[in-house]
């Protein structure tokens, strides 16, 4: 019975996707498998039962990633499962930037009492007025899931878009439309968009993309959306350039304590995967990948572990190695089978970066004496009986 912990509320049409052979804990310290949307793991002590955390989300940053790849614990995300409540927000926010709508709707409940409102309404809207998004260019800066969308709905609108991205999927290529103006680098939609887009990971190569220099790089009255991460954005830099009218409005849905009251801010509380479909989407698809690894060994969507797919346990027994990427390490562990006559009916290894995951199916049924020699080799994180 394997055991599962939620540090959050996981939305039950999810959780029910466990069934038998699953069971909940209020105990950290039983489990097997944690449940995560945004509860930070960061300092949080974990026991060695451990196997599996799964994020109800795409980012992983309330996660220590490498720390958990050492202790042989793997991390799934979901992405793409709020993919359509963040692309519905980020064409919200170009309407918002657009029109000021914004400014608009608080004008008229400041003035809510006056009974001459309505022909009041008439003189003030002026003030309120805009621009139509339609014929405007729009650069999308990171084509996957969630830039793929945006891409598209917003060409639907009658947007001239531009994408960059140079590590975009074959599956995401082919789901972009093929109006879409692809361009090598950010420059080129830094000088040609009205709109700018972003949607890539916080990285250390990303952190800061939008700085001075490349705020300098962008037209007068340029609209910058982010609904990726906030330290995507330089602050300093963004309050400058809307200052001196570089940016005319910055969209995101990352407040912060510089962002939030800055004047051309449009602060939104981080709703871009608030919506039941999105939560239930991304519950569903997280216990799923951890519910499939517990029963198979196979690695779907993990954020420090290869991606394997050895299919169902249809042999007698299956054992799964999580080790580190390094010289060696396959003989060690077939030389283990061979020494107590087992024989390996089908194996497949996978690395990713410095870790490496082996799966091995065999004519006898695993035994824990066998898994625990394995465990003692040099560079074994774990290891564990799979059938």
């Amino acid at each position: 019975m394997f055991k599962v912990h939620c540090l959050n509320p996981i939305a039950e049409v999810g959780m029910s996707q466990f069934g038998a052979g699953f069971e909940t804990t209020d105990k950290l310290d039983d489990a097997n498998i944690v449940m995560v949307r945004s509860a930070s793991m960061h300092d949080l002590a974990v026991p060695d039962s451990l196997y599996a955390v799964a994020r109800a989300g795409a980012g992983v940053n309330n996660i220590p990633l490498t720390d958990y790849a050492e202790k042989g614990i793997v991390v799934f995300n979901t992405p793409g499962a709020n993919a359509n409540g963040v692309k519905e927000l980020v064409i919200a926010g170009l309407l918002l930037a657009s029109r000021d709508i914004v400014g608009g709707v608080n004008w008229v409940r400041a003035n809510q009492d006056k009974e001459d409102i309505a022909k009041v309404v008439e003189k003030e809207k002026k003030h309120f007025a805009g621009c139509e998004i339609q014929g405007k260019k729009l650069g999308v800066i990171g084509l996957g899931a969630i830039g793929v969308l945006v891409a598209n709905a917003a060409n639907r609108l009658g947007m001239t878009v531009y994408g960059c991205d140079p590590y975009i999927s074959v599956e995401h290529a082919w789901n972009l439309s093929r109006d879409i103006i692809h361009v090598k680098t950010n420059e080129e939609i830094f000088r040609e968009c009205d709109y700018i887009t972003v949607h890539v990971p916080l990285l250390d190569s990303t952190k800061h993309m939008f700085n001075k220099e490349t705020f300098a790089m962008m037209k007068d009255g340029a609209v910058l959306l982010n609904f990726s991460r906030d330290a995507l954005v330089d602050d300093d830099a963004l309050a400058e350039a809307i200052a001196a009218g570089k940016i005319k409005r910055y969209v995101t849905d990352f407040p912060n304590p510089k962002t939030a009251g800055m004047e051309g801010v449009i602060a939104i509380p981080h709703l871009g995967a608030s919506t039941e479909e999105s939560e239930d989407n991304c519950a569903v698809m997280a216990v799923q990948e951890a519910k499939e690894y517990m029963e198979t060994g196979n690695i779907r969507n993990s954020v420090n572990f290869p991606a394997l797919d050895f299919g169902l346990p249809t042999k007698a027994g299956r054992v799964a190695v999580l080790h580190r990427n390094i010289p060696n390490m396959l003989t060690q562990f077939t030389g283990v089978f061979a020494a107590v006559g087992i024989n390996i009916t089908e194996m497949v290894n996978k690395s990713r970066g410095e870790y490496a995951y082996s799966v091995f199916d065999l004519d006898s049924v695993s035994t824990q004496d066998l898994v625990d020699k394995i465990a003692t080799i040099d560079g074994v994180l774990k290891a564990r009986i799979v059938k």
